[in-house]
C-alpha cells in the first residue's frame, strides 16, 4: 500500500515538473528580455528539474527493487539521478556568482557576464555534473559486495543503495558536491544582500530616495536576489533530509531509518523540482509576464504586441512626434504604453533598451527595435540601428511616402 502511494504520488510530482519547468524555459526562449546571464541559468535550472521529472522520477520509481537488471545497467540508472541533481546544485551556484558579480562590479558587469560566456558557463555546469555524477561508473560503487552474487547471476534486483556506494554518497556527493557549494552560495548571498544595504543606505543619505534611479535598481536587484535566495533555500531544505537519512544509514545500518520515511525524503527532494516555476511566478514579475503572454498566445490564440506590450514607453521632452527615434526600457507597465508611444508618430524608430544598471551607470542594452509608420508598428524584432534604418528607408520608398520635411536629417534622431 505504502508503495502504490508512493509511485502515485511520484507520477503528479513528475507531471507537475514538466509543466512547469518547460513553461519557464519556454518563457526564456520567448522573450528577448531574458538573454541575460541570470535567465541562462534559470533555464539550466529549468531543464535539470523538468528532467528530473522525465526522467529521474520514472527511474527511481524503476530502482525501486521491482525490476532484475544487470548490475552496470543499474548503476547506469542510478547514476542519471546524481548528474541531475549536481546539475541543479552547479545551476543555483552559477546564479549566486552571477548575482554577486552584478552588485560587486555593476560597470564592469556587462563587459564580463556576457550572453556567450553565460551558456559556456551553463555547458561546464553539465559537463562536470556529469563528470561527478558518473564517479561510481569507474569504482566507487557496491560491486565488490555483490561480487559473490553476480558470480551466480549476470541480474540484479535493482535499487538504488544496492549500486551506489553509501560512503560516495554521504562523504563525496553530499559534504563534497553538496553542502561546500551550498555554504558558497550562502556567503556570496550574504555578500549581495550586505553590499545592496550599504549601498542603499548610502543612497538615501546623498539624494531623494523618489528621485534616485540607482535607488530604483538597488531595489530591484535586492528584490530578484530575495527571490532566487528563495529557490536556493527550498532546494536545501527538500534535500537534506534524504542525505541525513543517507547519514544514518552509514552509520547505524538499514535498521536506522524506516522505509516510509526515505520514501518521503525520496518524495520531498523531487518536489523540489516542481515548486520552483510557482516560485518564479509568484515572485520574478518579467516571468509572470512571460507565463501570461505564453497562455494568451498559445492558449487563447491571441497575439499581442509581444515584448512591447510589458514595456515603459517614454519619448524625448521636447522632441516633434512626426519622426524621431525613441528609447525606452524594457520593464513592466501598462498594456496602453504602445498606443502612448506611437500616437502621433507620423515616422519613428523605437527601441527597447534593458532597464538595469546600464541605464544609470553606462549606454543602454539595446534589446529589440520596431519601424513606426502612420502612428502604427509596422515591422519589429529588429536587431541593430543600422538595419532598422535601411528598413524605415526602403519601406518610405517601397510605399511612396514623403520624409518629413522638419525632419531635414537622421541627426534629429535622438536617445533617452
Amino acid at each position: 500500500m505504502a508503495w502504490l502511494i508512493y509511485t502515485s504520488l511520484e507520477l503528479v510530482i513528475a507531471m507537475a515538473c514538466c509543466l512547469g519547468n518547460m513553461l519557464v524555459v519556454w518563457a526564456v526562449c520567448l522573450r528577448q528580455t531574458f538573454r541575460q546571464p541570470t535567465f541562462c541559468f534559470v533555464a539550466s535550472l529549468a531543464v535539470a528539474d523538468f528532467l528530473v521529472g522525465a526522467v529521474a522520477v520514472p527511474l527511481a520509481v524503476l530502482v525501486d527493487g521491482w525490476v532484475e537488471i544487470p548490475f552496470q545497467a543499474c548503476l547506469a540508472v542510478s547514476c542519471v539521478v546524481l548528474v541531475l541533481t549536481q546539475a541543479s546544485v552547479l545551476s543555483l551556484l552559477a546564479i549566486a556568482v552571477d548575482r554577486y558579480l552584478r552588485v560587486s562590479i555593476p560597470l564592469r558587469y556587462k563587459e564580463i557576464a556576457t550572453e556567450q560566456r553565460s551558456w559556456i558557463a551553463v555547458v561546464l555546469c553539465w559537463l562536470i555534473s556529469c563528470l561527478l555524477g558518473f564517479t561510481p561508473l569507474f569504482g566507487w560503487h557496491n560491486g565488490d559486495s555483490q561480487s559473490s552474487l553476480l558470480l551466480n547471476s549476470s541480474h540484479i534486483n535493482c535499487t538504488f543503495l544496492a549500486v551506489i556506494s553509501l560512503p560516495y554518497m554521504v562523504y563525496f556527493n553530499y559534504l563534497g558536491c553538496i553542502l561546500l557549494p551550498l555554504a558558497a552560495m550562502t556567503l556570496l548571498y550574504a555578500l549581495v544582500f550586505y553590499s545592496l544595504r550599504k549601498r542603499l543606505r548610502r543612497e538615501d543619505q546623498t539624494s531623494a530616495p523618489a528621485e534616485s534611479k540607482l535607488r530604483a535598481f538597488l531595489i530591484k536587484e535586492k528584490r530578484l536576489a530575495c527571490s532566487l535566495a528563495l529557490v536556493l533555500l527550498l532546494f536545501a531544505a527538500c534535500w537534506m533530509p534524504l542525505h541525513v537519512m543517507n547519514c544514518v544509514l552509514l552509520s547505524m545500518g538499514p535498521q536506522g531509518v524506516p522505509q516510509i520515511a526515505f520514501y518521503a525524503g525520496i518524495l520531498l527532494s523531487h518536489a523540489n523540482s516542481a515548486v520552483n516555476p510557482v516560485v518564479y511566478a509568484l515572485r520574478i514579475a518579467k516571468i509572470r509576464e512571460a507565463y501570461l503572454e505564453i497562455w494568451r498566445r498559445y492558449v487563447l490564440c491571441w497575439r499581442g504586441q509581444g515584448d512591447f506590450s510589458s514595456s515603459s514607453w517614454r519619448s524625448q521632452p521636447g522632441e516633434p512626434n512626426t519622426g524621431h527615434q525613441t528609447t525606452f526600457p524594457s520593464n513592466t507597465g501598462d498594456t496602453d504604453s504602445v498606443n502612448c508611444c506611437t500616437k502621433g508618430v507620423k515616422i519613428g524608430i523605437v527601441t527597447v533598451v534593458e532597464d538595469d544598471v546600464a541605464a544609470v551607470t553606462s549606454q543602454p542594452t539595446v534589446i529589440n527595435m520596431a519601424i513606426i509608420l502612420e502612428e502604427a508598428i509596422v515591422l519589429e524584432d529588429i536587431k541593430d540601428l543600422p538595419p532598422a534604418f535601411a528598413y524605415l528607408f526602403g519601406l518610405l520608398y517601397a510605399l511612396n511616402m514623403e520624409y518629413p520635411k522638419e525632419l531635414k536629417s537622421s541627426k534629429k534622431s535622438s536617445w533617452i
